[in-house]
């Protein structure tokens, strides 16, 4: 859990006549609302996750005037089960994640925004690495193998890898001589690292954004340590997501603050946007084909119990 105590920017009401602020006070969200709790799912590990968001946290609390607490859950689903329990006001999640809580909580949550990079792409991709000395050149190098997915519901790291490799006539379930999840993007690179597993997937958005290159920025592995060998066809960007039910106000003061935050505070935007320069709209149309490939995968469980 990460919590900021910032100075509230109250409006001043006192100088408004009486009329215009009772019907201020009725329109201002923060006579219900007294904090914003924020979701992020754990692509990474929990301190680095925190530490990345501290600054969108102390930015959000300075324009929205209530304090902001940042919650990690510790796997996918949490942060959708937090959503829906009405614990997270907003949160961030991967596509596929997105794709479960349409299921669980239908419209009553809504995709605002996503990511973009200068030139406009608001995609990434699944990719499977090995080793860099592994000698396996494409995915068919693998047959026999162990695989490592990151997460049930991760896009990059399960979803988009299981269905797409299936797709290409490599099914994950008799291709590969073993399977498991790691529990995170960042465990999957450590378990093939160390041998514990021969390749893995995990997310890739270009040369300068991914998860390799982050766990290389950070120290955590030594540069060029693994080598892609597949890539999926491309994701649309993880949506910013709310609750229906909060007041329309309070979204919209939200995510103001939100597109103002890339231009205002670009080195702590560098961080939470994962070095993507801005954001854009996003809608629930955008996430069509992901979902069709969940429910493609659920299907394909279920035929197999």
């Amino acid at each position: 859990m990460l919590y900021r105590r910032s100075i509230l920017a109250l409006p001043l009401l006192a100088s408004l006549p009486l009329s215009r602020r009772i019907a201020a006070q009725a329109d201002d969200w923060r006579s219900t609302v007294k904090e914003i709790r924020f979701g992020i799912t754990s692509s990474e590990n929990e301190r680095d996750a925190l530490t990345r968001f501290d600054a969108f946290s102390r930015f959000m609390q300075a324009r929205l005037g209530v304090p902001v607490r940042v919650f990690r859950s510790t796997d996918y689903a949490g942060t959708v089960e937090a959503l829906n329990a009405g614990h997270l006001e907003f949160a961030t999640m991967g596509p596929a994640s997105y794709a479960l809580a349409r299921k669980v909580m239908g419209e009553r949550i809504i995709p605002m925004a996503r990511v973009a990079d200068a030139d406009g792409a608001d995609g990434y991709y699944s990719v499977v690495f090995v080793t860099a000395d592994s000698p396996a050149r494409s995915i068919a190098d693998l047959r026999g193998k162990s695989f490592a997915f990151a997460d049930p519901n991760s896009t990059s790291g399960y979803a988009f890898p299981g269905y797409f490799l299936k797709k290409q006539g490599y099914d994950p379930a008799t291709f590969f001589s073993r399977t498991g999840f790691s529990g995170s993007h960042e465990l999957s690179v450590i378990a093939v690292l160390n041998g514990t597993f021969d390749a893995a997937a995990t997310f890739w958005s270009n040369e300068r954004r991914g998860n390799i290159q982050r766990m290389t920025e950070k120290g955590m592995i030594p540069a060029g340590a693994a080598r892609i060998i597949w890539t999926s066809p491309m994701i649309p960007n993880p949506p910013w997501v709310a609750r229906a039910e909060l007041p329309e106000n309070l979204r919209r003061d939200y995510l103001a603050a939100l597109k103002e935050m890339p231009s205002a505070e670009p080195a702590a935007w560098k961080t939470v946007g994962s070095g993507a320069a801005t954001l854009v709209p996003a809608k629930h149309e955008d996430y069509l084909d992901v979902i069709a490939v969940v429910q493609a995968n659920e299907r394909d469980r279920r035929g197999r119990t």
